[in-house]
This record gives C-alpha cells, sequence and structure tokens, in this order.
C-alpha cells in the first residue's frame, strides 16, 4: 500500500484527503490544529457576528468513515526530498510515496515583521479571538475614560476582500451594534480607516466593482484612503505617507507570504514564497511531490498565477486525490466560478467574466455560496441562523471578551 502524506487541513488539504478515501492508498493527514476552518468567514468571528465553533469542524469529524485515513496533530520540522521522509516536531519521522504540501500562507509585512505585534494579521482563530477581545475592550475602557463623543480610531490596512470586508463589519457593529450598550461614548462616532497603497480598493475587480464597493463603504462612515501607505506602527498609531493616525485597533490585511517549509524542498519559490509547480501540481524539482492552495504558484491559460482562494484549494485537492487514484497526469485545470465580496448588510459585488453585479442580488449570491461551503449541516443552519438575527435585528450575539482561552465563546 502506498503511503500520501498530506500537510495542512484546510480547503486544499482536506479536498484531497477526502478524495482519497476509501482509496488503496495509506493516507496521513497533519495539521497544527484539530479543526477544519472556513477562513472565508473568520472576519466575521474578529466582528463578533459568529462564533469560532459556527465555522470551524474538527478534521477527524470530516474523514471518520475513511479507514483509510489518519489524522494527527503535529508541525512538520523537516522535509527530506531525498529520503521521502518528513520529521514532525514531536520528533518522529514517517515515510511517503506522494506528499502533499497545503501549507496555506501567513501575513507578510514587507521587511517589517516588528509591526505584527500591534498590527494582527487575520488567519486563525486565535488571531480572529485576539482581534475581537482587543476591539471589545477598547469601547470598555473608553467607557471608563472617554469624554462623550469622543472619537475612536479602528485601521484596516489592505483594501483586499478581507480588508473590504473587514472594515465593513466594524461600521456595522459600531454604527448599529454597540450604539445602545453604552452611556459615557457613542459608538457611532467611531472612524474606521481602511488603508490601501493602491489607486483602488479590490484591486482584481474592474474599476466600476471598486468605486461601487468603496461608496458602500464610505455610506458605512468608513474612510478610504487611496495611494496611502503604511510607514511605521507603533502601539498607540499607524503612520501613513499622508497622516499619522491614534489608534489602538490596527488590523493587517495587506499581505501574505506562503510557509518557510517550503524552503525545504530545494525547488523554485516566486517572490511571496511560493512553489511554482508543473501542470500536474508537482514541483518542478520533485515528481511526487505535489503543492496546492495557497502556498502554489500555478499559472492560468493566461499566464496569471491563480489567487489565494478557497475554490482554486478545493479544485486542486479534488484533482490531486483524482490524479494519484487514476494514475494520469493530465494538466489542472481551474473553472473560475467568479469572485465576490460583501461589503456590508445587503452590501457585496460580484464579477465573472463580464459580469458584474453588485447590491442586494450579489449578497444574497455570496450568503448562498458561503454557507453552501461550510462542511456541516450544524455549521450552515447555526451560521443562517446568526446571520438572520444579525441582520434582522443589528445584534451581534458573541460580544464576550475571554482573555483566559480560545474556547470559542
Amino acid at each position: 500500500m502506498k503511503k500520501v502524506i498530506i500537510i495542512g487541513g484546510g480547503f486544499g488539504g482536506l479536498s484531497a484527503a477526502k478524495g482519497l478515501g476509501g482509496s488503496s492508498f495509506e493516507v496521513t493527514l497533519f495539521d497544527k490544529s484539530n479543526h477544519h476552518l472556513f477562513q472565508p468567514l473568520l472576519y466575521q468571528v474578529a466582528s463578533a457576528a459568529l462564533s469560532p465553533a459556527d465555522i470551524a469542524v474538527p478534521i477527524r469529524e470530516v474523514v471518520s468513515k475513511y479507514k483509510n485515513i489518519k489524522v494527527l496533530m503535529d508541525g512538520i520540522k523537516n522535509i527530506d526530498p531525498a529520503k521521502n521522509q518528513i520529521q514532525t516536531e514531536s520528533g518522529k519521522s514517517f515515510d511517503y510515496d506522494y506528499l502533499i504540501l497545503a501549507v496555506g500562507a501567513r501575513h507578510s509585512y514587507f521587511a517589517n515583521p516588528e509591526w505584527e505585534e500591534h498590527a494582527p494579521g487575520l488567519k486563525t482563530l486565535g488571531d480572529a479571538l485576539n482581534i475581537r477581545n482587543q476591539l471589545l475592550k477598547t469601547f470598555e475602557e473608553a467607557e471608563k475614560t472617554a469624554k462623550y463623543g469622543e472619537e475612536i480610531n479602528l485601521v484596516v490596512v489592505g483594501g483586499g476582500p478581507t480588508g473590504v470586508e473587514m472594515a465593513g463589519a466594524l461600521a456595522e457593529i459600531t454604527k448599529e451594534t454597540l450604539v445602545n450598550d453604552f452611556r459615557n461614548i457613542d459608538s457611532s462616532k467611531t472612524v474606521i480607516y481602511l488603508v490601501e497603497g493602491a489607486p483602488q480598493i479590490l484591486g482584481m475587480y474592474s474599476a466600476s466593482l471598486s468605486l461601487k464597493a468603496q461608496k458602500d463603504l464610505e455610506k458605512l462612515g468608513v474612510r478610504v484612503l487611496l495611494k496611502s501607505f503604511v510607514k511605521k506602527i507603533t502601539k498607540n498609531t499607524v503612520e501613513t505617507s499622508d497622516q499619522v493616525i491614534e489608534t489602538k485597533n490596527i488590523i493587517w490585511a495587506a499581505g501574505n507570504k506562503a510557509s518557510p517549509l517550503l524552503t525545504q524542498l530545494n525547488s523554485e519559490l516566486d517572490n511571496a514564497g511560493r512553489a511554482l509547480v508543473n501542470p500536474n501540481l508537482s514541483t518542478l524539482s520533485h515528481k511526487n511531490i505535489f503543492v496546492i492552495g495557497d502556498a502554489a504558484h500555478f499559472k492560468d491559460d493566461a499566464g496569471k498565477p491563480l489567487p489565494g482562494l478557497a475554490p482554486v484549494a478545493t479544485q486542486q485537492g479534488r484533482y490531486l486525490a483524482k490524479s494519484l487514484r487514476s494514475g494520469s497526469e493530465k494538466p489542472f485545470k481551474y473553472f473560475d466560478k467568479g469572485s465576490m465580496a460583501t461589503i456590508g448588510k445587503f452590501k457585496a459585488v460580484l464579477q465573472k467574466g463580464p459580469i458584474r453585479i453588485s447590491g442586494l442580488i450579489a449578497w444574497l449570491a455570496w450568503s448562498f455560496i458561503h454557507i453552501l461551503f461550510l462542511i456541516d449541516f450544524r455549521n450552515k443552519l447555526v451560521v443562517f441562523t446568526q446571520w438572520t438575527l444579525t441582520f434582522l435585528f443589528s445584534k451581534r450575539g458573541v460580544r464576550i471578551i475571554n482573555d483566559r482561552d480560545n474556547d470559542g465563546s
């Protein structure tokens, strides 16, 4: 029985594992966490709209019916392509016939790693809960010390989908949810800044949709700063090329860099640390090592690298499982189902080829697609119910500060 090792339980890794379920392969799936995380909705945990349990499911539960799949919660310390072997952080070694790397990416601070301490990114449940805690603490502290009407500043760095969705969510919680909760401060006076270095937000979208999204954000009270570059971040300030903003709440959504684990493959990487791969997703140096999802630099028919989106990773995982089972090396083809981003309640943008949609229809499509992609029925039902309550009554039910542990309360 040939051995397949999968590193990473995200969309790509989990799709590959499920595709190999019930096959003649002996599959071992490694992840540092015990859960699969629906990252596209992570910002809703950070903004107190959803609980962590709503967007996460145990990996073991997802693959439990496949007897040929083993799940181990462990990090990977070393990869030895010459020996076809990996070593885990717990000190154990495992041999493989095929290795699938679905290790994703982390936020990049453009040669300023010290900024991370004050400007956390949004990749894990821990990230989301820390952001939620800090956000709620800011208002609690202001209630004790601030004068009524005094402004509170929140800053989101990066105008991609994550930054836009985060800024919109912050506007809704401060302008609607928290308005009646405090007596000494007026949360509606909160100023949300969205800082973007490019001439437009949502750079992968058409200019018309980008402008529509910007106007929707501005209607929500977000100040969109374009062609504005971050020069310095401290505990209490963000210095841009235009101004200095005083704030204790900075969320980084400006850049990503692939896992440093890829450097151990001795294969060519791009400037973002992603591994360049062949048409069958194998690395340029090793035919039995495959890289998928955010960690892979795969060019489409137009010669452009595929974006780091959940549908890309999912399709690559399914393709790879099918290829291994059949022994086929037919090139991977990505089916683009379009891109979408939500700005706020009943506001979103959708783009697929020449199709451009914004407003309520785009928001309904966004909601349907995200619920459809959630792993199990319980998650879909809970998220649908929570969204209904949030959007009808402007209430976010998980406004809990929890410093001791990230148990999902």
